[in-house]
Formats: structure tokens, C-alpha cells, sequence
């Protein structure tokens, strides 16, 4: 099989600073300390193709936008270009995958979010070429990722055959601002898989009670940390509280004063005690509780916090399980297993992590 690989060495950037996205925010993104995301996740999907298949047959664009990572999991990649400056942009994903499908690619594997997608989609309309995300992105609402790295080489390796799914994106500037307005994009050829994440849904039904024995128990302690991921469901507990909080950001609570807003991975590390939570709400028609739309809380935060999922009755019928893919497998393999999700003012029901 003949692989195209393209990474967006910029994706998902400005996850960890707080700025849910990395479109026109680079240089912020970097001021603000932002490391790269994707080419260490292009790294991990490559190594675990490379051990099924060492003998796959790999077209990649020059440097971080693929032909690095390929090297580091031990392919020797045929390098059909490269990136036209030092930052790479959009037509640059775009003269790739043209390259790859001119090269008799069978299948474009991209590491990147929602708008690297369209732009791969955007090149390969017209062709029967299929094509494969790997997340990197901070919110990532298209259907044509796999659940992880390591799920995208099971996928290269194993799908026999293809069918149309969907390449949604959204306006990040209103997604920073609080809206989300998911927009399709393009239809494209995406291998057949369990190992594909859903399209973003919006959850249904009330959440009052949920929100309101939620906001009683953080009352009711002290001394206690509560970082309060993103999220309408979490919103509603903020709602509770009597916080201004940040719709789609997260923020940190103890003792009824807002510590940080819409804060940074290095803000709520700054902010946590000796006691912390993490109250967060797995995404509707996904069911990813950390790895989409959350990067601030990295696995840094994560291990330093016990962790609360809620989530309305109504969501948890449309997720068969919960998901996570927080850049760290071993944190991932110690988050997997049974847990309780909050589904009203008592009541809990098990979920599954998968």
C-alpha cells in the first residue's frame, strides 16, 4: 500500500494556552509557550504502523510536515516536496496531497483538526482516494478521525473498504467567543472502521438537576480545588455557582472564588492545592472525555486531580462508551476501565472508558 503522510506541525498549538484554536494565533500561541502537538502524534502513529507493516510504502512532504516523523518511526519515505516557506499553510497540505494522488497514493493519512481535514478533503475532490485524520487539533468534529495515534495505524492496516463520511469545521474566532456553529465542509472517502470517532451532536435533554446537586457538593466542601472544564453540561454547574465562567473554556474554583477564567494548562497547574477535581462532560456523539476540546487539561493537570464526569441521561444514550486521548498512553491505559458518571442530583450510572 502507498501512504501519503501530511502533518500540520501547528495543530492543536493553542489547545494548551487557552486559545481553542490555532487558526491566525500561531505567534501568540508561541508567546504564550506553546510546544507542537502533531509531530510527536504523527511519531506515535507512524512507530505503530511501522511495527505492523514495515514494508508499507510511504509518500511524505518534507520536514515536520511528515517526512521527520516518518523517518523517527523507521520508514525511509519517498519525499515528493516540501513546505514553500518556514511556516507552513494551508496550500501547503493542499500541493501534498495533489502530489500524493499524482504519485498513485491509496490512501492519505493527515495529522492535524477539522481545518487541515478540509483542506486534504479540498485537494482530493473528484478522486476515489480515501483519507485518514489522526487528531492533533484542539476541537475536532469531523468523522474522518480515528480515536487515536495508535487506532490510525490499526486502521491503515486492516479496512477493506470505504465509505462517505463527513469533514465538519467551525469559525474560531465565535467558537473563542463561545458559539459553536459546526459547518460541513466536503463529504470524503474514509476507511470503514470501529476505531472512527462519530461527528460531533449536541446532547439533549435537562441538565438543571444534574447541574444543581453538582454546585451543592462544591459548596459544600472546602479547601477543595474544582477545575471546571468546557461545555454546556459543566456550564450549567458554573451557572449554579453563580460564576461567570467561560462557556468553552476551562475554569478553577475553591471556595467560592473563580482562582483562574478561561485559564491555561500552566494557570490551573498555578491554581491546584492539595485537593483537586476535575468536573468535565464527555462530548455529545463522541464521548471523549479528555483529547477533544480540553487540552488544557493535559496529563500534567490530569494526574493531580481526582476526576468527576457528568453528563445528562440523554447524552449517555447516544455514547456506547467514554473515550479518552490525552497525548500520554500510559495516563490513557490508567484512565481506561469502569467509572461513575453523574446523571442527576444522586444518581450515577456506569460508564465504560475505553
Amino acid at each position: 500500500m502507498r501512504i501519503g503522510v501530511v502533518v500540520n506541525p501547528v495543530a492543536g498549538m493553542g489547545g494548551r494556552v487557552g486559545l481553542k484554536g490555532t487558526d491566525g494565533k500561531v505567534e501568540e500561541a508561541r508567546a504564550r509557550g506553546a510546544e507542537p502537538r502533531s509531530p510527536e502524534r504523527a511519531r506515535r502513529a507512524l512507530s505503530r504502523l511501522f511495527e505492523a507493516d514495515p514494508e508499507a510504502e510511504l509518500l511524505a512532504w518534507g520536514g515536520e510536515m511528515g517526512a521527520s516523523a516518518a523517518r523517527d518511526a523507521g520508514f525511509d519515505p519517498d519525499v515528493l516536496g516540501g513546505p514553500s516557506g518556514d511556516e507552513t499553510s494551508a496550500a501547503d497540505t493542499v500541493a501534498a496531497v495533489e502530489a500524493f494522488v499524482d504519485a498513485d497514493a491509496d490512501l492519505v493519512l493527515f495529522v492535524g483538526g477539522d481545518g487541515t481535514a478540509a483542506d486534504v478533503a479540498e485537494a482530493l475532490d473528484g478522486t476515489d482516494v480515501p483519507m485518514l485524520g489522526v487528531p492533533a487539533g484542539v476541537k475536532v468534529y469531523s468523522s474522518v478521525f480515528a480515536v487515536s495515534p495508535e487506532d490510525a495505524a490499526h486502521v491503515v492496516t486492516s479496512f477493506e473498504r470505504t465509505e462517505a463520511r463527513e469533514v465538519m469545521d467551525i469559525d474560531e474566532d465565535d467558537y473563542r467567543a463561545g458559539e459553536v456553529r459546526p459547518e460541513l465542509r466536503a463529504v470524503a472517502h474514509v476507511p470503514v472502521a470501529e476505531d472512527l470517532q462519530s461527528s460531533k451532536q449536541t446532547g439533549g435533554g435537562t441538565v438543571e438537576a444534574l447541574a444543581a446537586g453538582v454546585a451543592d457538593d462544591i459548596r459544600a466542601t472546602e479547601g477543595v480545588t474544582y477545575v471546571l472544564g468546557p461545555g454546556s453540561t459543566v456550564g450549567a454547574v458554573k451557572a449554579e455557582l453563580g460564576i461567570d465562567g467561560s462557556p468553552l473554556g476551562v475554569d478553577v474554583y475553591r471556595d467560592g472564588e473563580v482562582l483562574a477564567r478561561d485559564a491555561t494548562e500552566a494557570e490551573i497547574l498555578a491554581s491546584l492545592g492539595e485537593e483537586n477535581v476535575i468536573v468535565v462532560t464527555p462530548i455529545g456523539g463522541q464521548g471523549f472525555v479528555f483529547g477533544r476540546g480540553n487540552p488544557q487539561l493535559s496529563p500534567d493537570v490530569i494526574r493531580r486531580c481526582d476526576v468527576s464526569v457528568v453528563a445528562s441521561r440523554s447524552k449517555l444514550d447516544a455514547i456506547p462508551v467514554l473515550r479518552v486521548d490525552t497525548d500520554d498512553p500510559d495516563l490513557d491505559a490508567d484512565l481506561r476501565g469502569w467509572t461513575k458518571v453523574r446523571v442527576g442530583r444522586v444518581e450515577r450510572r456506569m460508564m465504560k472508558i475505553e
